[in-house]
């Protein structure tokens, strides 16, 4: 069954739309919530050109929220005692156009908020540790509406709180609180009245949910703290559910979906695994240690999977048999993305940016820099020809051309 996977998708690029925001990352992930770019002419000779930080901007949260990009606004979740702060920059020069204030009590644990803003329809919509979700302007970030999706849905958060980020699909709002048939909610982006809650009781995971056509079914898949789930988008009703329990119940690396495919992979010494829906119902094509992913979500190109893992490898992937193909050290627990037939990635430890090809074949580095340093955990986004990159401490803004 796996022989149908590398049919659908060996040798074919996959497709990504072109809309208004297609040199836009508007969301976790990007427009599509694959993790590549459709952008091409990018600089790739890093060894002999290195690309240009064209400016820095000071965080004060200590942690990895990610940036999103829209109509030339680069927005990021960041933290100043008490308050979570979401600042609005212009991704020219930096300078921030607007900033909207929330309190968000308690101490640093690995930073304050996790998630990347979603930009939809002129609206901003950001979720905090503790549930606080927010739809804001994105003009001049005035309040449209907020609600607690933790209180509201009597949610349970993980561990180490909410990490995954709000995604949008059509006048929809998914979110996933983790409370009793709340797996999963669906909220009206305009209004944030809840349309529907469903998908089981599984307390909340890391992961950001997908959207995803499976069998003709369009459907929601949610990683959630003890499996993998599909909601039905039209009323959250559980289609199928795989159980995945790990350590300290992290999930939190984003699944890949391809027709009825699944892969998915967690940390903590536990694993990656190739998951088919067959006639309703979720079965294991494969399951290996080769790829244990903590948080940062994989790439699927050309019917490879390509990823980073525990303990500090970037990996391409066999999908028919879950095998490594090449391994490369110096990743340690770094995001990567796709671009122009290259991977982009981070050693999470020491914060060196690494240009790589983008090849099943073996590791070919096309160079690296340093534009930041140090604890570098959150995944770079790129946009217009610009990456955005950050540490604990800063924010950076890099030419690509």
């Amino acid at each position: 069954m796996v022989d149908c996977f590398c049919r659908a998708v060996c040798g074919a690029i996959i497709s990504l739309s072109v809309s208004a925001y297609a040199a836009d990352w508007p969301q976790f992930r990007g427009p599509n919530g694959t993790g590549i770019s459709s952008e091409t002419g990018i600089n790739k000779s890093w060894k002999t050109k290195p690309p240009e930080v064209l400016w820095t901007m000071p965080l004060s949260d200590d942690g990895f929220a990610g940036p999103a990009v829209a109509e030339g606004k680069v927005f990021i979740i960041d933290h100043k005692r008490p308050n979570d702060v979401v600042r609005a920059l212009d991704i020219n020069t930096g300078e921030q156009l607007w900033a909207f204030q929330y309190p968000e009590i308690g101490g640093s644990n690995y930073g304050f908020a996790r998630s990347t803003p979603a930009i939809n329809g002129g609206k901003v919509y950001t979720l905090s540790r503790s549930g606080l979700l927010h739809c804001l302007s994105a003009a001049d970030g005035a309040k449209v509406w907020s609600r607690n999706i933790i209180a509201d849905f009597h949610g349970r958060p993980p561990k180490w709180q909410v990490a995954a980020s709000p995604i949008i699909d059509g006048d929809k709002l998914i979110v996933a609180p983790g409370g009793q048939g709340a797996a999963v909610v669906a909220l009206d982006k305009n209004t944030g009245n809840t349309i529907w809650q469903g998908g089981g009781s599984d307390r909340c995971g890391y992961a950001t949910p997908v959207i995803a056509t499976i069998g003709e079914k369009k459907q929601y898949v949610v990683f959630t703290g003890v499996s993998l789930i599909g909601v039905d988008i039209e009323n959250g009703k559980l289609l199928w559910r795989f159980p995945w329990k790990t350590n300290h119940d992290v999930n939190a690396a984003m699944p890949i979906v391809h027709r009825n495919f699944i892969f998915i992979t967690s940390g903590y010494r536990h694993g990656c695994a190739l998951v088919k829906i067959v006639r309703g119902k979720a079965v294991p094509a494969w399951e290996n240690k080769e790829m244990q992913a903590h948080f940062s979500s994989p790439i699927l190109y050309k019917g490879h999977f390509y990823g980073t893992g525990d303990p500090g490898f970037l990996m391409c992937l066999d999908p028919k048999t879950g095998k490594a193909l090449w391994k490369k050290r110096g990743f340690e627990k770094g995001g990567i993305i796709a671009v122009d037939g290259t991977i982009i990635g981070l050693n999470g430890r020491g914060g060196d940016l690494i240009m790589a090809a983008l090849s099943s074949e073996a590791y070919r580095e096309l160079g690296r820099i340093k534009p930041l340093g140090g604890q570098s955990w959150t995944a770079p986004v790129i946009a217009g020809g610009k990456l955005i990159v950050r540490n604990k401490k800063a924010l950076a803004c890099i030419d690509l051309r």
